[in-house]
């Protein structure tokens, strides 16, 4: 018997992937190849052709550096590479307790849980403080979370996918939000932002945040994943300036392993331990990593000179860039270069390629529509000779 067909089955599929192709909005994997050496090599491999990458997330060079490949398989030789249950049944080793008691201590927070992305601690988050509460409870009133226009997608997903009343500011106004919690009553109220904006670099106005959230009675929540390491005299990003009662960050990018934790009061991470099913049902993440980035923050609080070498050649890109050119001023790694249409960011993007430069085209939906850019990320692994390169290139695609 023939197999049954079924052409007309999720066609939708088809017709949004056509669209996306329409509209200059499709997205297609490279694969990157063998060539790095070392934690200084800042190029890239496709297809055999080696380029110099503005496009990492790698902030301070760490990816690939001796100490912490050491460390790597220390943890290996010492747990495994892989956690092999739940946090909550046997995978929590040795090497996750060290990790979240030196993250606490960098910090200084009362307690760390750890996650397998970032994508995960946001949901998990936002989905654990979104219940209803006590079911059994009819006088529990429902959370409102307030979030800043442009924070992470994962957040956005999160915070809508809870039970929670949800309202968004628009960016950076906090003046916008205390008229808004002026007229909250809700009994449980979280303000959500990120630490330093993925996609424009900027950073939040922390003090501001934390200043409303005390005086509203509210919690404050930061995503820190493009600060930490990056802000700060020891790298602890946004807790660097005030105290913040949530905090999430990733350390797959500046802290070059991979996984994300949430560090908050005793009470919550209990809660969070209990209720957060993100947290309970997914295998921890691996222990071997969790130890090789114990020395990833090590060397991240001793090396001022990797933030100090990203704001001098962050400094000397925006000098160098001509007038024309529509740059977001940032104090972050990142500088986002606003070109608008999605086709003319490709463009750009291509020529650069042809001239050894890989900077990736970004655009809707991770940005709003007519403000496609060049997400350009200067890193501690640059040089002078690379940036004045860049800088050269960008003129001449953008005169």
């Amino acid at each position: 018997m023939m197999p049954t067909e079924h052409a007309n089955n999720f066609s939708f599929i088809s017709r949004q992937l056509a669209e996306q192709q329409q509209l200059n909005r499709y997205r297609q994997r490279v694969c990157i190849g063998a060539g790095v050496t070392n934690e200084h090599n800042c190029t890239i491999n496709i297809a055999g052709k080696h380029y110099i990458n503005f496009s990492s997330n790698d902030y301070l060079g760490l990816n690939n550096h001796a100490e912490i490949n050491k460390a790597l398989q220390e943890g290996a030789d010492k747990f495994g590479t892989c956690a092999s249950a739940s946090s909550l049944v046997t995978g929590y080793h040795y090497a996750h307790q060290a990790l979240e008691d030196e993250i606490c201590q960098w910090l200084n927070k009362p307690r760390c849980l750890l996650f397998s992305s970032g994508f995960s601690a946001n949901l998990a988050l936002f989905h654990a403080l979104g219940q209803q509460g006590d079911t059994q409870s009819s006088n529990t009133s429902q959370a409102q979370f307030y979030l800043d226009k442009l924070s992470h997608a994962s957040m956005i997903d999160g915070a809508y996918q809870s039970n929670a009343k949800v309202k968004r500011f628009n960016h950076n106004n906090t003046e916008q939000l205390a008229r808004l919690l002026e007229q909250n009553n809700a009994e449980n109220t979280l303000i959500a932002s990120e630490g330093v904006f993925s996609m424009d670099g900027d950073q939040a106005k922390v003090a501001q945040l934390a200043q409303l959230a005390k005086q509203h009675n509210a919690w404050l929540y930061l995503d820190d994943a493009h600060s930490i390491g990056v802000i700060g005299e020891q790298g602890q990003g946004s807790n660097s300036i005030t105290d913040i009662d949530i905090t999430m960050a990733t350390f797959g990018k500046a802290m070059a392993t991979s996984g994300a934790f949430l560090t908050c009061q005793a009470e919550l991470h209990d809660y969070l331990i209990n209720f957060s099913r993100h947290y309970i049902y997914s295998t921890a993440i691996s222990p071997a990593i969790a130890w090789a980035t114990i020395k990833s923050i090590k060397l991240i609080k001793q090396a001022q000179w990797r933030r100090d070498k990203i704001n001098e050649l962050s400094a000397l890109f925006t000098r160098l860039l001509a007038d024309n050119i529509q740059l977001i001023t940032s104090q972050s790694s990142i500088h986002a270069i606003i070109i608008g249409d999605e086709k003319a960011a490709l463009q750009v993007s291509e020529k650069l390629k042809q001239q050894g430069i890989w900077l990736t085209a970004i655009r809707p939906p991770t940005v709003a529509v007519n403000s496609s850019r060049l997400r350009v990320t200067i890193c501690a692994h640059h040089n002078e000779n690379d940036i004045k390169y860049l800088a050269e290139c960008l003129n001449k695609a953008l005169k």
